[in-house]
């Protein structure tokens, strides 16, 4: 479990995060929402440790993550950012092979091949296996690296929007991969991510954030609520429920009507 404890946080004398409390399950998938600026990307590096806070504290399995040494962290937890380094002359493969430097140090042994194998696979990235990472469309680094992050094989696995650039086709894919690694696997994933629709259909547990605060930590049916939402995004989302999903339906009704009328009338 990740217990997190008191989290303050201010970038130029702007408050960032404001006294976070919050613990996140193991071996669930949990999804961070909230508009734009609410903090949800701060708060993953504060608990990678990529970012200082404050104050407050952050523990994994009751130590502090300040107690960790580096490479003892790095099979604990890993992280895909959202910006990553486009430009390098390497392969998928060799990408991929990244992942396992803090137990290879560069020098992959069998078990650092099978872990390769693993994620080029369940990414299905074996056919570009061998095309350089200059040459592929976002959507495909965006796999890539995703892969690289899932073949460290550490027990907490925490992504900043993974999903960009994504197709609807390999985002179901992505966000199928990840949940099947919470159930089957028991790993902790922790996702920031924007389309609610998603949260809402794959996630155990989902952290809605806005202005630094903390709305509402719960699993995701009593996050999905109208009362819930309506205060996170400022304006009215409606709940309908399809095949089971609690599924988020937002749009300016009257902006709709003014569409209908101005196509009526030309």
């Amino acid at each position: 479990m990740i217990s997190i404890k008191g989290l303050n946080k201010t970038i130029q004398d702007k408050p960032i995060l404001k006294d976070i409390n919050v613990d996140i399950k193991k071996g669930r998938l949990t999804s961070m929402i909230g508009p734009n600026g609410a903090g949800k990307s701060t708060l993953l590096s504060i608990i990678t440790r990529l970012t200082e806070c404050d104050d407050g504290e952050v523990t994994i399995e009751g130590q502090a993550i300040h107690d960790y040494k580096s490479n003892d962290l790095a099979k604990k937890l890993s992280i895909l950012k959202q910006t990553n380094h486009t430009e390098l002359n390497i392969t998928v493969e060799q990408l991929v092979e990244f992942g396992r430097f803090p137990y290879s140090k560069g020098r992959l042994k069998k078990e650092d091949k099978e872990q390769v194998e693993y994620a080029l696979e369940i990414l299905q990235l074996q056919e570009i296996r061998d095309r350089y990472l200059k040459t592929l469309s976002g959507g495909q680094r965006q796999r890539a690296y995703l892969a690289m992050t899932i073949a460290q094989n550490t027990d907490y696995i925490l992504l900043d929007e993974p999903l960009n650039n994504l197709d609807m086709k390999h985002s179901v894919q992505i966000m199928q991969t990840l949940r099947q690694l919470a159930r089957s696997l028991n790993k902790t994933i922790i996702v920031v991510i924007h389309d609610i629709n998603f949260a809402s259909c794959y996630s155990d547990d989902i952290i809605a954030l806005k202005d630094g605060e903390i709305i509402e930590a719960n699993e995701k049916d009593e996050v999905i609520q109208p009362t819930v939402l309506n205060t996170l995004y400022d304006m009215e989302v409606r709940i309908e429920e399809v095949m089971g999903q609690r599924i988020c339906i937002y749009f300016d009704e009257t902006s709709v009507d003014e569409a209908t009328y101005s196509a009526q009338t030309i």
